[in-house]
């Protein structure tokens, strides 16, 4: 590949979310974006790689796939590998690691795949290889073919980088951001969160209300690549800037926990993304809850699952409770809940409609639950 050729993209998201994430991808203006198992793929050059990082907030990370060529043994990687452009990709003296995955292929053996191609790179341009580089270079042989590709996030884009503190197994911010997006919040409606944890939901909703880019305040792997240019992406990231709306603190972004702790850590997080003046958070249990002052809009919540947190018996008291104050308080506002567990979410009895994929969340399957606006 040359600097300037177009190229693959590859946007990584848990399985299930996949169309949520294409349609983010359609919003923001990216071309053709086309769904793959696992993630969407777009066609592009170096600074929609930058662009994508730095604007996309559905995404779990961002591979730039630069290469790909058929291979049956070992000795034919080593080959191939050597012979690739890698000063058009990699900045000398910047250490990589590499890592490999094989599926369905004569080549089976993951560690001597990556060890060629480690190899390959060092005595090709000399870069160093180094188990906990920044740069990492992905090997997949599938079907016996070799797709190489730059991870050019480097951590998992879920850290947005102003979250201090998190609560017990967190809702990751990719994760909230896509199925805010499920639900069809446009932005501009009244979010409360009933058992905000961390406050995840709600800063994820007052961010994209305020249009704010997620990656603006992290760095990123593709900053260590041949080719970056630190005017262009500066230029970026203050382009970005300037299209940030100004918030009215009429539309405010509410949470809630019976957990001062998580409290604590919600207000934390959101003076740290800067949004502070736009959210509240209050130490309220459900049974407490009253409905904000403002017009309907969407409720979003992820309480405790028997798998996740605690014992499942005991939480359709608190499922009953949620679905209680729903119902009585919160007429003209929509529900969606996410559980790995339907029977708890049948325990609210509120009219959802039938729930989306499962989706893969630190090991469990999570489905939305979804209603429309209460009657």
């Amino acid at each position: 590949m040359t600097s300037d050729m177009p190229f693959e993209i590859f946007l990584a998201v848990p399985p299930g979310l996949e169309p949520m994430l294409r349609a983010e991808l359609v919003e923001k203006g990216f071309k053709a974006p086309q769904v793959e198992a696992g993630g969407v793929t777009i066609t592009g050059g170096w600074p929609d790689v930058w662009r994508a990082n730095l604007e996309v907030r559905g995404a779990s990370r961002i591979l730039a796939r630069i290469g790909s060529f058929r291979v049956v043994h070992l000795s034919q990687l080593d080959k191939r590998a050597r012979q690739f452009d890698w000063l058009a990709v990699l900045k000398p003296g910047v250490p990589v690691r590499v890592e490999a995955s094989c599926r369905k292929s004569k080549i089976y053996h993951a560690g001597a795949a990556a060890e060629r191609v480690a190899n390959a790179i060092e005595t090709a341009i000399g870069v160093p290889t180094s188990d906990d580089a920044a740069v990492c270079v992905r090997v997949r042989i599938d079907d016996n073919l070799c797709t190489l590709s730059i991870d050019t996030s480097g951590e998992l884009l879920h850290r947005r980088g102003f979250k201090a503190e998190v609560n017990k197994a967190p809702m990751r911010e990719n994760l909230a951001a896509l199925f805010l997006r499920a639900c069809g919040f446009d932005g501009v409606e009244p979010v409360l969160d009933p058992m905000c944890g961390s406050g995840t939901f709600v800063i994820e909703a007052a961010e994209i209300a305020g249009r704010l880019a997620p990656g603006r305040d992290r760095a990123f792997a593709f900053e260590h690549l041949a080719g970056f240019d630190a005017v262009i992406w500066q230029s970026m990231k203050s382009d970005a800037g300037a299209r940030a709306t100004a918030r009215s603190v009429v539309s405010r972004y509410r949470g809630s926990d019976r957990d001062e702790g998580a409290v604590r850590m919600s207000r934390t997080n959101a003076l740290r993304a800067r949004i502070d003046d736009v959210t509240m958070f209050d130490v309220c249990p459900v049974e407490q809850l009253e409905r904000p002052d403002s017009p309907p809009g969407l409720v979003i919540v992820n309480p405790p699952y028997g798998a996740r947190i605690g014992n499942r018996k005991s939480l359709y008291g608190l499922y009953g409770a949620l679905g209680d104050t729903m119902r009585t308080r919160f007429a003209g506002w929509r529900v969606g809940l996410i559980t790995t567990d339907s029977a708890l979410a049948r325990a609210t009895r509120l009219p959802f409609a039938p729930p989306g994929r499962p989706v893969d969340h630190g090991g469990l399957k999570i489905r939305l639950h979804l209603t429309k606006p209460l009657r």
